[in-house]
């Protein structure tokens, strides 16, 4: 068995999460893919297994304590070094704060934050014992600044940056590279093309990231050698405004 790399936030195929699966099995990883739908998995598992490499799903909600521990007690069983963790979940769509309930608040931060602390709670142990390995997480342009109708998608992610700049600067020196990739921009995947097929098209050629490309920053992030880490990096389409 290679060594194990964990994808949470995996989803569809076509997403950043199934990009992201490819892109490491295809280095000759194993990788575990888990989300909270079981078909999206499967196919996510398919692609990769259909390109030679090695992947299994495990349904599992990152809100859930318990589900995620699950997932770490696999990686243990599994006996193989934990290379890399990868964080991809999050909940992003727009609504008018004046309809938007204390309940919906709370879920995106249960999604995009405390679900990140329950997996770096997981992990990291894992990784201190070994010396080394990657633990990333997925950010927006929200990480940086909020915007209307997205108050709460904002809250959710600037919470998350701010995690990942605690345990970085706690764990760096423990030998984990721990590293927060703003995606600043739109993203041509599953979700981007069923709902906003329309504006895809007006934003043009190479107008909203590849989740391909994306998945080679991440790889990237994981390559590096430890005298030059970098904590944060930004991705966006070379036309798109900033």
């Amino acid at each position: 068995m290679a060594e194990t790399v964990v994808i949470l936030g995996a989803g569809a195929p076509d997403g950043v999460g199934g990009a992201l699966g490819r892109k490491f099995a295809q280095m000759g990883f194993h990788v575990l893919l888990c989300g909270r739908t079981q078909s999206k998995l499967d196919r996510s598992v398919e692609r990769v297994v259909a390109a030679g490499g090695s992947a299994a799903a495990i349904v599992a909600d990152v809100t859930s304590e318990a589900a995620v521990e699950a997932v770490f007690a696999h990686v243990q069983a599994l006996g193989e070094p934990l290379a890399a963790v990868m964080f991809n979940a999050g909940s992003n769509q727009p609504m008018p704060f004046a309809e938007l309930s204390a309940e919906r608040f709370e879920e995106d931060w249960r999604i995009g934050c405390l679900g990140a602390f329950h997996t770096a709670q997981r992990a990291l142990p894992l990784m201190v014992e070994q010396g080394r390995g990657s633990l990333l997480f997925t950010g927006a342009s929200a990480s940086l600044r909020g915007r209307p109708m997205f108050a709460h998608f904002a809250s959710a992610k600037a919470a998350l940056r701010s995690l990942v700049q605690a345990l970085a600067r706690e764990y760096g020196p423990q030998g984990v590279h721990i590293a927060h990739v703003v995606i600043d921009g739109v993203v041509n995947g599953d979700i981007v093309r069923g709902r906003f097929g329309d504006y895809l098209e007006q934003l043009g050629e190479e107008g909203a990231l590849a989740p391909e490309d994306i998945a080679d920053a991440f790889w990237m992030l994981h390559q590096q050698r430890r005298s030059a880490w970098s904590h944060e990096l930004d991705l966006r389409p070379f036309k798109e405004s900033w």
